[in-house]
């Protein structure tokens, strides 16, 4: 496979393993909920690389669909690379802090520094069935398909669509054409457990006939019966009876060429029996047998919801009536934000991947559209799909969350959708060095998160924690305990006891591993326990190794 070399490739190639876990900070005034929780739809505001890193936990191999719709770098957007990378070369762009602009000659190495680490941890929090879709233009399309064949390999890429996003003449940002166009690049994690549902049939052109004795299999086209030379079968070569008793071959519609039917002979028997079988002469005059091919039903009769496959080209969703979206949800802001994307496009996206209870993330949120896409397409089909969005802009509250409250509960003559949401604020890093030295102590339920899924690569499950009891969830093979208050005294004093270990509760088969400061067991009462223990901080890094 051919390679993608860029200035700092090998200063980010790894850099997303060193990136510290981050409290989430619950923010209860700006969320639509009763109770804030990490398993409601979430909206994070900070910067996604750390929040990313800092879903993982909880999210890790459980999002079905990620889209994204990352900076283009067309040298207008201002975006600055601020990803905290120890080099020399790397600090040296940090240093500048300026926006990344068609000046910069290093452009597109900071746009694929910026991507690389971001697109790991979106390759991780991806279900094994899960899909990406990533919007980009000219600017960055030849470089976006190289780094993802490399960190999801060639081998999964679906698609690269052609999106005709503008309506009438097309854009004046490039001197010689007329651009109309933008895409939407996707690949799967793993195409072995893929499933990319069928659309729905929108043009019935195709299915103009009708039977009126049998309405309940819908409308249907007519197919020919017969099949070239290049698929011929000597059992499927046989003849047919006419109405006026001539007999038919497939080879009759074939200018003599050696032909057959697509059905056996006991199938057609069954057709005619069951109408599915028309038999008139076609346009030439010669005697043709034809198969009908009805909406709601297959060719066995069997009920079915009959789709048409995707196209590389998507010739609707304008971004002309995204703007004009956006005007109707904020009408006391006319530049509320440029470029917003359309919810028909990431619904059309979303009805791609099979299934209704499926988590969305987006974290590139910029407006919002993929949370209100998410919310329409449930209100419409009764879905419980959930979505992911982070922003780090200072509008993720004003703007992005904003728009998410206005569509649940209903704007302009627009009906809300319903629903609810959880806001978050990226808060400090874990860092577990600080347990020594009792600066930045991390909370308990934040401790708890990290100290549980590095433990055991499992899902981290808040709701089960007790920590009255220390007790922080059971994973496949563990009971999983931990003393700890952000409290250096509390740390400097407690430790893992006989007494401490009794109240841990009955032994269920599983073993107990615990966290604590320090312990004053020796082996044996620890066996006969059957307790793991871990001492923070120094053995959380043993067991992530």
């Amino acid at each position: 496979m051919a390679q993608l070399n860029f200035k700092g490739k090998q200063f980010v190639q790894n850099h997303h393993l060193v990136v510290p876990y981050h409290e989430l900070i619950p923010q209860k005034g700006k969320s639509l909920t009763e109770k804030v929780s990490l398993h409601d739809n979430l909206i994070i505001h900070g910067d996604n690389l750390l929040a990313l890193k800092a879903l993982l936990p909880t999210y890790a191999g459980k999002v079905k669909c990620i889209y994204i719709d990352p900076p283009y770098n067309t040298g207008n957007e201002k975006w600055i690379y601020n990803d905290n990378v120890n080099s020399p070369m790397m600090q040296e762009w940090l240093k500048s802090n300026t926006p990344v602009d068609k000046d910069d000659l290093t452009r597109h190495d900071k746009w694929l520094c910026m991507m690389t680490p971001r697109l790991k941890l979106l390759k991780e929090l991806l279900r094994d069935d899960g899909v990406i879709f990533i919007s980009i233009d000219d600017n960055e399309v030849h470089h976006l398909r190289m780094l993802m064949d490399e960190i999801f390999g060639e081998e999964n890429l679906l698609v690269q669509q052609v999106w005709l996003n503008r309506e009438g003449g097309g854009s004046s940002d490039s001197k010689y054409f007329k651009v109309k166009h933008e895409y939407i690049i996707s690949y799967a994690k793993n195409l072995e457990y893929l499933t990319i549902e069928g659309l729905e049939i929108t043009n019935l052109d195709r299915y103009k006939l009708s039977d009126d004795h049998i309405k309940v299999r819908g409308r249907h086209y007519l197919q020919k019966m017969g099949m070239s030379s290049i698929q011929y079968s000597l059992p499927l070569d046989y003849q047919i009876k006419a109405p006026n008793g001539n007999l038919i071959k497939a080879s009759d519609n074939a200018n003599g060429e050696k032909a057959c039917w697509r059905w056996s002979k006991d199938k057609f028997e069954w057709g005619i029996l069951n109408d599915f079988i028309v038999i008139k002469k076609d346009n030439n005059n010669i005697w043709t047998v034809y198969t009908k091919q009805y909406l709601k039903v297959d060719n066995e009769n069997n009920p079915i919801n009959r789709t048409q496959r995707p196209t590389g080209v998507i010739e609707k969703f304008s971004s002309t009536q995204a703007s004009k979206d956006m005007k109707e949800i904020f009408p006391e802001n006319t530049l509320v934000f440029s470029y917003p994307k359309s919810t028909e496009l990431i619904q059309y996206i979303l009805k791609l991947v099979n299934g209704t209870d499926e988590i969305i993330l987006d974290s590139f949120a910029g407006s919002g559209t993929t949370a209100h896409a998410t919310l329409q397409l449930n209100k419409k089909d009764r879905g419980n799909r959930k979505f992911i969005l982070v922003e780090m802009e200072d509008y993720a509250d004003n703007i992005t969350a904003e728009r998410v409250r206005r569509v649940i509960k209903g704007y302009s003559d627009k009906e809300g959708t319903g629903g609810t949401f959880s806001y978050f604020d990226l808060g400090k890093p874990i860092e577990i060095e600080s347990l020594l030295s009792g600066k930045n102590l991390p909370s308990y339920n934040d401790l708890a998160r990290y100290v549980y899924y590095t433990a055991t690569g499992e899902e981290f499950d808040d709701s089960k924690v007790d920590e009255k009891r220390n007790f922080i969830g059971e994973s496949e093979n563990y009971e999983i305990f931990l003393f700890y208050k952000p409290d250096l005294e509390y740390l400097k004093n407690t430790a893992l006891t006989l007494d401490r270990a009794k109240t841990l509760g009955n032994i269920n088969g599983k073993r107990r591993l615990v966290f604590a400061p320090t312990k004053y067991l020796d082996q044996e009462n620890l066996d006969e326990l059957q307790i793991d223990f871990a001492q923070l901080p120094f053995e959380i890094y043993k067991l992530a190794k």
